[in-house]
């Protein structure tokens, strides 16, 4: 029988995580690496890259099937549901407050403002995610050519995402 205790310390560090960044999965991995790898050492930084590789080849949102995917090793079927659990909730919470009072805020200036500047935040989020990301799976000369290729055909061919995926691996 899973314990309690370490159930809630996953669904908490989830809810964390969910909770404390916006703008999807990439986002979400600074948060990941402190929480999952540094704090509660529950898995190395390659093997989240691994979950993230993964989540990105699985339908459904990346950060969902990370959480699920880190619950599951810690404590199996039932920390993966609790994991996923905890990365969700802070969404459904903040969607459905958002949806009652959507009328009221919608042509609020300062609530348009407020919006621009998570998305500025966001992106300087995202590009430490990417630099993190570049570190950990460029280790060679070969990775480097398959990541500056794969890079330079999204940029200028606009192929789908799996044939990148798939071409790279």
């Amino acid at each position: 029988m899973k314990s309690i205790k370490e159930l809630w310390k996953l669904y908490s560090t989830f809810f964390k995580i969910g909770i404390l960044t916006f703008g999807g999965g990439y986002a979400m991995l600074p948060m990941i690496e402190r929480e999952v790898v540094e704090k509660n050492k529950w898995a190395t930084m390659e093997e989240v890259m691994d979950y993230f590789a993964i989540g990105q080849c699985t339908p459904g949102v990346i950060a969902v099937n990370t959480a699920t995917f880190l619950g599951h090793k810690r404590q199996g079927i039932m920390g993966g549901v609790v994991a996923t659990l905890g990365v969700i909730t802070p969404s459904v919470i903040i969607i459905s407050l958002i949806a009652s009072l959507l009328q009221r805020i919608y042509d609020n200036e300062y609530v348009r403002f407020a919006l621009e500047g998570v998305g500025v935040a966001i992106c300087a989020v995202l590009v430490q995610a990417i630099v993190k990301i570049g570190k950990a799976g460029i280790v060679d000369k070969f990775t480097f050519f398959v990541a500056a290729a794969s890079f330079l055909a999204a940029l200028f061919f606009d192929p789908s995402t799996i044939v990148v995926i798939i071409i790279a691996g």
